[in-house]
């Protein structure tokens, strides 16, 4: 009988690491995908300001906003990082609690990265909002 308990418990502790390990992959794919969105969105920017030039044959100035879509682009290859490293942290410590028998939630890690992405999200507001259209050319020569 105590074999089996044995069996039972060492099942367990298995299938404690392999979902340890699922959620470490989760994290992974999260920052993967919070490092291409903030790629992404900083080089729309770009594109935008470019384009913007191309239709009114007048150079732009760069966003010195603190919002701007190159600054949340930016915050979010550096969450996306971060969250990395928070991953690897929280695997690490996990598999010592499952180790030693004695594992502990913790929410803190949750609720401060879902504060930051809270952030991120409120600044990208104005940058949805804030998008104005090509004003016409002013010039005579612009509007011949």
């Amino acid at each position: 009988m105590k074999n089996s308990t044995n069996r039972k418990s060492e099942i367990d502790r298995q299938r404690e690491h392999q979902a340890n390990e699922r959620t470490f992959l989760a994290w992974l794919r999260t920052a993967i995908a919070l490092i291409g969105f903030g790629f992404a969105i900083a080089r729309f920017g770009l594109f935008l300001r470019q384009l913007q030039t191309a239709v009114t044959q007048q150079p732009t100035v760069a966003d010195r906003n603190l919002v701007s879509s190159e600054n949340l682009g930016v915050s979010l290859v550096i969450v996306g990082i971060f969250t990395i490293a928070l991953a690897a942290w929280r695997y690490n410590r996990v598999f010592g609690q499952i180790e030693s028998g004695n594992y502990r939630p913790n929410r803190l890690v949750i609720w401060l990265l879902a504060v930051i992405m809270m952030a991120l999200g409120t600044m990208s507001i104005p940058l949805i909002l804030g998008r104005s259209a090509p004003s016409p050319p002013t010039s005579e020569r612009d509007r011949n």
